[in-house]
């Protein structure tokens, strides 16, 4: 062997080992998290609950569209949000509150990538405090809303994308104020100098105070969007949701629990869902066949579970929008049926 081909065989080893241990050590649970695949003849072990980062205090919310809390958390940690209801009794009537919403039915996770030539989900933007505020008037819902300015950028996404005809979302999260600004139905004005809006709430991040009584939000329910929403970030740098999801359904009743505080039906049918119920996914359910991914949501639904929030196709989990998404992941959770839920007990039921 020439020296010059001795050196190449030389470099080469010293630059490929480090690589072929580093792949032959990466369990499969990270690789999954990160796009890449274990050799072939590595055998696979038992699924089991990826691997959660350790974390100390969080840190700062990046800026933008989509970004990352890095795991800083929402509400306070006795927030209903933050409940762990997986021990919490059954709700009486769950059998006939299942059936209404459709025991039949596949659980649609409501976001991904793109749907119809728009960001598939509820986006949201994170701000500095020094984010210019913006006028903002409401139609429909003007009584019951927080008035403006809020800090909206003029490029802030719009639920459906510029053009969508759908509930036109905004959601504003003031990282530094710790604050979250909720608009329905928006809509720029003059070049986004301002906004038009059916609704809008204001919440306070640090505290668990509600919306007044019978008052609606940027949401049916009078709860917060932006808490509920599964989130790229959470799944794939936390590794971990520590908090309740949303979830839509055909039919609900005219009456509202705790912590909704607005209904959005004539229907007082007992056997409806009202809006605040909430629903675990059954502890007795098999999860170990799903990606990693995917069981971090289910252990979330099982955990914390979700609040009916909004009327809207039965099941449909909603989540953020992100081109990282895989699709076709995502689609396994449509595996997952109604009768494979259960309701939370309520609490004191609102009619009025």
């Amino acid at each position: 062997m020439s020296k010059g081909n001795r050196f190449s065989w030389l470099a080469l080893i010293a630059v490929g080992a480090p690589l072929l241990i580093a792949l032959l050590s990466s369990s499969p649970a990270e690789n999954e998290f990160n796009g890449t695949h274990a050799a072939a003849f590595v055998p696979a072990p038992p699924a089991t609950r990826p691997r959660t980062i350790a974390q100390g205090p969080a840190s700062l919310p990046s800026l933008g569209p989509g970004a990352s809390l890095h795991g800083k958390r929402l509400f306070p940690p006795d927030n209903p949000w933050n409940q762990d209801i997986s021990n919490s009794p059954l709700d009486p009537n769950s059998a006939n509150l299942i059936k209404s919403i459709g025991a039949d039915d596949r659980l649609h996770p409501d976001f991904g990538t793109v749907w119809n030539g728009a960001p598939n989900g509820i986006p949201y933007i994170v701000v500095p405090g020094t984010q210019p505020l913006a006028p903002v008037s409401f139609r429909s819902y003007g009584g019951e809303s927080d008035p403006g300015p809020y800090p909206v950028p003029r490029d802030a996404p719009i639920e459906g994308g510029p053009n969508g005809t759908g509930d036109r979302h905004v959601l504003v999260i003031d990282r530094d104020h710790w604050k979250l600004y909720e608009l329905f139905s928006a809509s720029p004005v003059k070049g986004s100098a301002s906004w038009v809006a059916g609704s809008g709430a204001v919440f306070d991040l640090n505290s668990s105070k509600l919306r007044p009584e019978g008052w609606t939000s940027a949401d049916a329910a009078g709860l917060p969007i932006f808490p509920g929403l599964v989130r790229y970030d959470e799944v794939f740098e936390q590794r971990e949701i520590r908090h309740a999801l949303r979830f839509t359904v055909g039919r609900s009743r005219k009456a509202y629990v705790y912590p909704a505080r607005h209904f959005a039906s004539g229907d007082p049918d007992p056997n409806l869902p009202p809006m605040g119920m909430r629903v675990r996914l059954k502890s007795s359910f098999d999860i170990s066949s799903y990606s990693a991914a995917n069981q971090v949501i289910l252990r979330a639904l099982k955990k914390y579970g979700m609040f009916v929030a909004d009327n809207g196709p039965g099941w449909f989990l909603s989540g953020a929008p992100d081109p990282r998404w895989s699709n076709d992941d995502l689609g396994m959770l449509k595996n997952i049926k109604g009768f494979n839920f259960e309701v939370v007990r309520m609490g004191s039921v609102v009619t009025r």
